[in-house]
């Protein structure tokens, strides 16, 4: 009897373990799929505060410096990956505003 309730739970036990095995790697993803949402929403928020700051530079003083536009330009590079093809438009055209206004 005792023997037969050893194989009994060796039978058992391995699928329990895959089902917990499973389980564990389903959080990991779902974890890592978070993970990876946030990085995006920080990397996005750091994008839309630059262009907010050219954007009230250039109101506030109806002009802006060359080095304003450089570091404005290398602060909103990564945008590409970040955004769709209007948002990356939309900071071209500010860009090249901003160096015709800087003229």
């Amino acid at each position: 009897m005792p023997h037969e309730l050893v194989e009994l739970s060796k039978v058992a036990l391995t699928p329990l373990i895959a089902v917990v095995t499973a389980y564990i790697a389903w959080q990991q993803w779902k974890t890592n799929q978070q993970r990876l949402v946030f990085d995006r929403y920080d990397r996005r928020l750091r994008v839309y505060e630059e262009v907010r700051r050219i954007l009230s530079i250039i109101t506030r003083a109806a002009n802006v410096s060359v080095e304003e536009l450089l570091r404005f330009r290398t602060s909103v590079s990564e945008a590409d990956f970040l955004f769709g093809p209007e948002i990356t438009a939309y900071i071209d055209a500010i860009y090249k505003h901003g160096v015709a206004l800087s003229r």
